[in-house]
């Protein structure tokens, strides 16, 4: 894309945003005026109005259970117009970590469009920033499995959706992310070998490699981790120009080995770059020396995953990715110097309809740090109506055949762009931990996880990663919470762990439980090394795309499988007595 289209798409978003309640009013009429005929919509007798007061007096808020009956049927084989005024013919599958199955969703021409207007869109802000010339990107992507349902939808995840189409190719070679490797390594079938042969080629054009990128922090991080196990493999194949017998995928090397060539001097120089690092501090910008930053959705579930990474990434700027799901697109991140701690979206206008409900804090749980509240609901209110400072649940309505639905993720309104919110995503807003009157989020568990983690700093531990699971076969019910670390701990230091994660929890009605022993005492349990890589072998062996795999932060009990390896894997445990033995 050049320069000069770059501020044009600036531009565009700062007309755009000046006005944005009006362009707000425009999108719904456009999504109402595509999909007149949908079943859905003429259902709750709407019959053909697209503006915004009968379109809220008639249909009503949503979640996923609402439309699944008719996203079955499109699955099932039903033509015609059940979500949106065109068939369906893609459906998209989201991540299903938490639950241990995935939802289908509808995927479309227009929502591919959208995607490609929210990525245009923060690239140039982010180019305005930290301008890169014609290059590569290092991008560690995946496709997934395809299934064609029974009546012959095609459905996979919504990455692999957008990897698939042409019309994504060139947009992504408009915005200079062209990936460093060809397609069979990103649509392989095997992982493994898929990343091995992204990290060799990213290698075997690093000099042209201006940008890092996965879809989350948490591919990045295991991208480099796996570099550390396999760098001199990576250094011989390049020198004698002959791919590893590791890989076997007979697509993969013959994609691979048109493009590698016997190079005994970059082998050289990767391999003494290499052993020049200390604890492969800043490897990332050693070996791609022309890399200007590292990109990927890096808040949320993701921040556990930052400090590893800015080990890796040395003296690069991280920047996080714009904000949306597999439902669609809510904002684009336009302030790419700030770090992913402090990321805000800023609302695209066109890609959507958009309402927030807002969310309050009942008279007294206003602790500050605490994201377990039980919120009071209000109405709804449109874009431009939010207050700075507050906190709302999303509502979207897409161009997909979805309807004020509710994405379950809290955010504040941190500030405004012209007339267009700037949102800070808070976290998910379903309930992870919670066995009677207690409430506890994911965000609540990370916050006592990196409270006890302190503890480990001084031994020079870290923890790899977490999760947690609620305890109820016996009585009173318990918290677990799982750890794997990067080498063994004192036994005095896990105990004080346990302690400090069972105070770290500060929801009043898990404390008052704790004390009147109505929850037992939280139990620390330690993994063997590679748990949680068998959780992320598990996830793929049931189909889904590593871009869109998310270490499940809580355990379903319905999960038996994990559970399973959880269970297996269990090499110590520890119980606190931060409340009395």
């Amino acid at each position: 894309m050049p320069i000069c289209s770059c501020e044009e798409t600036i531009n565009e978003f700062e007309t755009l945003t000046r006005d944005a309640g009006r362009v707000q009013q425009d999108t719904l009429r456009k999504i109402l005026e595509l999909n007149a005929d949908a079943e859905y919509l003429n259902h709750y007798g709407l019959n053909g109005r697209t503006d915004v007061e009968s379109y809220k007096s008639c249909i009503p808020l949503c979640v996923h259970s609402d439309v699944e009956p008719y996203i079955q049927r499109i699955a099932d084989g039903d033509t015609s117009p059940l979500l949106t005024g065109k068939p369906v013919t893609s459906l998209s599958l989201s991540s299903g970590t938490t639950q241990g199955k995935p939802k289908f969703l509808p995927f479309n021409d227009e929502l591919l469009e959208t995607t490609l207007q929210i990525f245009q869109t923060s690239y140039a802000f982010r180019n305005r920033e930290y301008p890169i010339g014609k290059g590569k990107a290092l991008q560690f992507i995946y496709g997934s499995k395809q299934v064609i349902t029974k009546g012959g939808i095609l459905a996979t995840t919504a990455t692999t959706n957008l990897y698939r189409r042409p019309r994504y190719k060139e947009g992504m070679k408009d915005i200079q992310s062209q990936c460093c490797s060809p397609d069979e390594v990103v649509f392989g079938p095997d992982f493994n070998q898929s990343l091995y042969c992204h990290l060799l080629c990213g290698l075997i054009y690093s000099d042209e490699v201006h940008q890092v990128f996965s879809t989350f922090a948490h591919s990045l991080v295991h991208a480099f981790q796996t570099f550390e196990e396999v760098w001199e493999d990576l250094c011989a194949d390049i020198r004698d120009g002959v791919l590893s017998k590791k890989v076997t995928v007979p697509s993969i090397r013959e994609a691979v080995t048109k493009i590698l060539k016997p190079n005994p001097e970059l082998a050289e120089s990767i391999h003494r770059k290499c052993m020049g690092l200390s604890n492969w501090y800043g490897v990332i910008p050693a070996l791609w020396p022309n890399a200007k930053y590292v990109y990927g959705i890096m808040t949320g579930s993701m921040e556990p995953y930052l400090k590893k990474l800015r080990h890796y990434a040395g003296h690069l700027p991280l920047i996080s990715a714009d904000y949306g799901a597999s439902e669609g697109w809510v904002g684009a991140n336009i302030n790419p110097t700030l770090p992913p701690e402090q990321v805000t979206y800023a609302v695209h206008p066109q890609t959507g309809y958009f309402e927030f409900i807002p969310l309050e804090k009942p008279k007294g749980q206003e602790l500050e740090n605490s994201a377990s509240i039980h919120y009071i609901e209000s109405d709804p209110v449109g874009l431009t109506e939010v207050k700075i400072g507050k906190i709302y649940e999303v509502v979207i309505t897409t161009f997909g055949g979805l309807y004020r639905y509710r994405l379950g993720d809290i955010v504040k309104v941190a500030g405004f762009h012209n007339s267009t919110p700037e949102l800070q995503f808070i976290c998910r807003r379903s309930l992870v931990l919670s066995i009677n009157i207690d409430k506890n989020t994911e965000k609540d568990l990370q916050l006592a996880v990196e409270e006890a983690g302190k503890l480990l700093e001084a031994e020079k531990l870290e923890i790899v990663d977490f999760t947690s699971f609620v305890e109820k076969s016996s009585d009173p019910g318990r918290y677990v919470i799982f750890w794997e670390l990067s080498s063994d701990a004192n036994e005095d230091v896990l105990r004080s762990c346990a302690n400090c994660l069972d105070l770290a929890f500060v929801d009043a009605g898990y404390m008052g439980s704790r004390k009147i022993r109505t929850i037992g005492p939280l139990e620390l349990r330690i993994l063997k090394t590679g748990t949680f890589k068998e959780i992320l072998d598990y996830f793929l062996s049931l189909g889904g795309a590593v871009s869109q795999f998310k270490t499940p932060r809580f355990v379903n009990p319905l999960n038996i499988k994990v559970l399973q390896i959880l269970s297996r894997n269990t090499t110590k445990s520890y119980f606190s007595t931060a409340y009395g033995l």
